[in-house]
Formats: C-alpha cells, structure tokens, sequence
C-alpha cells in the first residue's frame, strides 16, 4: 500500500507541474479592417471599388498600312442603264461604269492648308451592284499612304462624281496632294457636281439644297441615327487622343450613306 500511495502522489506532482492552458489570442485585425474601422468612427462611407471598363477602340476595316484603313462594302442597286443620259445637267451622256462617285470627311470646313482630310470615300458601279471603298487615317503620318492609295482608284478616263465637290473636297485634296509632293490625279478629271443641277432646279422651293435636304425630299430618304457631319472632326480627334471608336464608326456609315445619296441623284437626273 505504502509503494502503491507513493506512486499515486508522484503522478499528482506531475500533473501539477504542467501549466494550464492559455486561451486563444484572437488574431490582430489586418489593415483593411483597421481602415474601415477608422472610417466608421470618423462617420465617412465605405469605399466602393471603381469599376474599371475597357474603351471600344474597334474599327471596321483592315489595316494596309501603318496608320491607314481600308473598308470595302457591296451594296445592292436598283438597275441602271450603261449609259447615263445627263441632258438634264447639259452634259453628253456617260458610261455608267467610268463615274466615280467621292466624299471626304475633313478636320474643318474652313478649307485652306491647315484642314485635312481624314476619310475619303468613293462609290462606283461593280458586279451588278455598288462598291464602297473607304479609307480612314488613324494617324497622321499616313496621310501620303492614303493619298497615294486614292490615286490607284482613279483611271484616264474616270468622271468624278460629288455634291459641293468642286468647291471644297477636290480643292482640299488637290491642296494636300501639292503639300505631299504627290501628282494630282483629280486635277485633269472630269467633273459632276450635283449641287449646281439641285440648286438651279429647287432653290426657292426647299428651305436649302444640302444633300440631307435633297434625300428627304427628292429621294425618300430619312436617317437614323446619323452623325452630322459638323461632329465628325471631333469624333476623329477623340479616336486620336486615345478615346472610343463609336462615334468614328458612325462618322464612315454617314459617309457611306452620301455616296449612296450620290449615286441615286445622279441616276434622277440621269432619268
């Protein structure tokens, strides 16, 4: 008994001996609890985390040169004769296939050696239909690339096709040919500007002769959606400056929709 009560204490003494446990320390809060906890205090709103959206910079077309776009579209049209009879603009009849329809969309309408063109667009008569072809500069270096590319379009024999174009596209893109030390290849073409033909026959009958004008009243036409032209040099100096392509998109579906209009009124006048 005595060695059984002496074994017995020495185990009490090493139970004795082992420290009680500690409680748990709960876990320091990290700094974002400390954050909004003092923001708590001071009474300020929690913070919302910004939500970051990326810019649609996509534009239509294919890249041909550093700096330069090339959209090319095939629109259905109603038929038209070979020939384009035009004693209504007192011209002698034309081969339908030699017009060159053409519009450009400048950095101002002031004209003169600062203005530039940014987008040129042409229609003409192919595969039974019209073709669309546009260019668009998105940066300025190319701006001989596009003009040389134009060039290519025109032939010996090509009759270009415009509203208000003698005036201000053709003098503008003669101007920066001249600058680029480049030919000029609309200098020696032949030339039909609609706006003289409209302006003989509906002034004093309509508010004013702008093509917009003309499509509502004469060709049945109304636009959705349509960008003015007046908002297309700062859509493309937004594009420049690193901003959405959205509204640059819109500025080509509006000239693309001119040249459509063109193409039409001559074919009214040609009837």
């Amino acid at each position: 008994m005595t060695a059984l009560a002496a074994k017995l204490a020495g185990l009490k003494r090493q139970a004795g001996a082992v420290a009680p446990a500690k409680p748990v320390e709960a876990a320091a809060p990290d700094h974002a609890k400390q954050l909004a906890h003092l923001r708590k205090l001071l009474g300020l709103r929690p913070q919302v985390a910004a939500t970051v959206t990326s810019l649609d910079r996509t534009l239509d077309g294919t890249e041909i040169a550093p700096g330069l776009r090339y959209l090319e579209q095939w629109v259905p049209f109603g038929r038209q004769p070979d020939t384009l009879q035009l004693v209504a603009l007192g011209m002698d009849a034309v081969d339908r296939d030699r017009v060159l329809a053409f519009d450009t969309e400048t950095t101002g309408l002031a004209g003169g050696t600062g203005t530039r063109a940014f987008m040129i667009g042409a229609a003409d008569w192919h595969d039974g239909g019209l073709r669309i072809r546009q260019l668009l500069l998105t940066r300025l270096a190319a701006e001989s690339a596009m003009l040389a590319e134009f060039a290519r379009w025109l032939h010996a024999d090509t009759v270009l096709l415009s509203y208000n174009g003698k005036s201000y596209d053709r003098p503008l893109l003669s101007t920066r040919y001249t600058l680029a030390r480049l030919p000029d290849p609309l200098r020696e073409r032949a030339h039909i500007d609609l706006l003289h033909p409209v302006r003989r026959r509906y002034r004093g009958r309509w508010e004013n002769c702008r093509l917009a004008t003309v499509e509502r009243c004469l060709l049945g036409i109304v636009r959705e959606d349509d960008l003015p032209g007046s908002e297309a040099p700062a859509a493309w100096l937004s594009y420049l400056r690193g901003g959405s392509a959205g509204k640059l998109r819109r500025v080509g579906h509006h000239n693309a929709q001119d040249l459509r209009s063109l193409c039409l009124l001559l074919g009214h006048f040609a009837e």
